[in-house]
């Protein structure tokens, strides 16, 4: 049984390691193309799910044509592919970027809701959740980011079609940063710091 145990073991690292080098294959160099056929070439990426060969061919069109006609909708579907390939920093740096630089643009809210959207999956933790691990004490500083940004656009984009979903998931971020404040009271109170417990709770 035990035998049996490591093959099995032995056997999902080999497929693992076969996976990253195939995708490690499939990032090649970009070829030398216009900015509208390499845009259909990420578009295509995107839409296999191959999220690290979208970004490559993105990040290529963006930096040799920083100011081509299609240069806006790169960058919008480059913060896509970096949030779906879980590069949280280099997706809020983007978005950080194209709201600096793009405060009018017409797809601003989707910049918004998409930078809520990375905040929050810096939170995720698949095995911490299949574990069952209560993780109510963890910073909530991302999550009151990303509450933030949902609020703006429920307040200055209310006909915005993101605007229904960001006001659900507000009201699940409250409830996350409620149980946060009643973790941090009860480390108070097991500490007899009742004052602060019931700043806390207030």
């Amino acid at each position: 049984m035990e035998k049996l145990t490591i093959k099995i073991i032995l056997t999902v690292v080999a497929l693992a390691l076969t996976g990253c080098s195939s995708s490690e294959k499939e990032l090649e160099v970009v070829p030398d193309k216009s900015a509208q056929a390499l845009f259909v070439d990420a578009r295509s990426a995107l839409d296999s799910g191959l999220y690290q060969k979208a970004i490559q061919i993105l990040g290529a069109i963006d930096s040799r044509f920083p100011f081509g006609p299609i240069s806006h909708q790169v960058q919008l579907d480059l913060i896509y592919a970096y949030y779906k390939s879980g590069d949280a920093a280099q997706g809020i740096a983007l978005t950080d970027r194209f709201l600096r630089l793009n405060p009018n643009n017409s797809n601003i809210d989707y910049v918004y809701y998409m930078r809520a959207l990375i905040n929050i999956s810096t939170e995720d933790n698949l095995f911490q959740d299949f574990a069952g691990i209560e993780r109510s004490d963890r910073d909530p500083t991302a999550s009151r980011s990303a509450f933030t940004d949902f609020k703006r656009i429920i307040t200055e984009f209310p006909e915005s079609k993101y605007a229904a979903d960001s006001r659900k998931r507000m009201i699940s971020i409250r409830s996350r940063l409620a149980q946060y404040e009643i973790s941090v009271a009860k480390f108070y109170l097991e500490r007899d710091a009742y004052a602060s417990a019931a700043n806390r709770g207030r």
